[in-house]
């Protein structure tokens, strides 16, 4: 039973190994578009879709014998803010820029036969968000410093060097607040969701 055991460990750690060994990672540039909503439970606010557009950096850590693999980004992201406020007519329309960082467990779907051409996956993980600029919409409404959001979704891969993606963020933290008669800040339950569309090359 020992000697079984011992066989069963070392063909994992060889697999292990080989796994490793065999790792890719790439190295790339991304841009695309991000359209934001914040999602209020408060009757008194509302917010429209805003798009921007997102630009940076990306690194992906595959294992080919898995086709798993983890990718994150720096991203820099430009977009509007729209928060209709009881009694502002119109909503408040502030330009906000972010950067972002993104961070994804990717799964590779191999194709038997076009594996080279084409590669389907899916990916998942988190993403926070640090407010670059100025945190006041007015002097009653600010947003928050960091938002931290997860993202799931679907993409395809070209020739082993490009990748277009399109994903749906979750956001799980509150993404606003409001002054209260005492001066206090006090969170304002909304929370960002968006998309986002990027295309990608890897080096």
């Amino acid at each position: 039973m020992k000697s079984v055991k011992r066989i069963f460990v070392a063909m994992i750690a060889v697999l292990a190994i080989s796994a490793t060994a065999s790792a890719q990672l790439s190295f790339g540039v991304k841009a695309g578009l991000k359209v934001n909503k914040i999602s209020f439970d408060e009757k008194a606010l509302a917010s429209d879709n805003q798009a921007g557009f997102t630009g940076g950096v990306m690194a992906e850590f595959m294992l080919p014998v898995l086709n798993l693999g983890v990718d994150a980004s720096l991203m820099y992201v430009h977009n509007k803010v729209n928060v209709g406020v009881d009694g502002f007519e119109g909503g408040v329309d502030k330009a906000r820029s972010y950067i972002e960082v993104p961070v994804n467990l990717k799964w590779k779907i191999g194709l038997p036969i076009a594996g080279n051409i084409v590669s389907p996956y899916i990916f998942t993980g988190p993403c926070f968000s640090f407010l670059a600029g100025k945190a006041e919409i007015e002097e009653a409404l600010k947003e928050k410093k960091v938002d931290v959001s997860w993202n799931v979704g679907v993409g395809v891969q070209l020739l082993r060097k490009l990748q277009i993606s399109a994903g749906y963020g979750f956001g799980l933290n509150n993404t606003l607040e409001i002054a209260g008669v005492d001066g206090n800040w006090t969170d304002i339950d909304g929370k960002r969701n968006c998309w986002t569309i990027t295309a990608a090359y890897l080096f």
